[in-house]
């Protein structure tokens, strides 16, 4: 594969990484790592209502949480990308695609499974897809995976840790507390509110005021509405 720029752009891009020691975020401390997680989420859900445009014709939500235009699926694997692939940063392309590769088609194989044990749903299924491992993940969006990690590892990462090391010390550092914040509130409620209907769906009654509240507040209809391709597993 061939080696994406030339050698004084790596050089400066690795100097990129490297990042300013005066920064909040210097390093892969836990306010960078942070600030990843989020813009991965943002990024992640432009990317997937793009392509669903592209595929489908039509625009279509792809929200991994209740409020807000984020996907965590894809701000972990940011988050993994970043820690996982750092090690690799002076390898050839070549092994940076295949090391993205493994670790992407790992990851989403496991948070496919953890979603069916934890929630009893499904969101993505590829039984009907070529060299497919249990329908959870496959070849194909392995090499997407590889692309992507090539991609983040030798471009984005660079440019986020540049971007994000400019933020003045205080002030981030209390906007990075005021989000995660709230992504905390955001993914317990998404998470009890779909527990909950996979519930309804078996049967079980409401037994207290929490489940009362997920019933009234977040009914199947508006889940429908937030998660159009998730479906109960099995």
């Amino acid at each position: 594969m061939k080696r994406f720029g030339t050698k004084e752009e790596k050089v400066h891009g690795r100097a990129q990484m490297e990042g300013r020691k005066d920064s909040f975020a210097h390093g892969l401390n836990f306010y960078k790592l942070a600030f990843i997680f989020i813009i991965g989420c943002i990024v992640g859900y432009c990317v997937e209502m793009l392509w669903c445009y592209l595929r489908l014709g039509y625009f279509e939500s792809r929200q991994g949480l209740i409020y807000g235009p984020f996907s965590p699926v894809y701000g972990m694997g940011a988050i993994i990308f970043t820690v996982l692939l750092y090690r690799f940063r002076h390898s050839s392309s070549f092994v940076i695609f295949i090391a993205s590769g493994v670790i992407g088609g790992t990851f989403e194989y496991v948070c496919s499974l953890l979603q069916q044990v934890l929630f009893g749903t499904v969101s993505w299924e590829y039984s009907d897809s070529p060299l497919n491992i249990h329908g959870r993940t496959n070849v194909f969006y392995s090499v997407c995976w590889g692309i992507l990690g090539l991609i983040f590892l030798t471009h984005t990462l660079p440019f986020l840790t540049n971007l994000i090391e400019k933020i003045p010390n205080r002030p981030g550092k209390a906007i990075a507390w005021v989000l995660i914040a709230f992504m905390i509130f955001d993914i317990v409620i998404s998470a009890a509110a779909v527990r909950r209907q996979t519930n309804r769906h078996l049967g079980i009654p409401a037994s207290n005021p929490v489940s009362a509240f997920l019933d009234e507040h977040y009914t199947d209809d508006y889940l429908k509405k937030v998660y159009p391709n998730m479906q109960l597993a099995g």
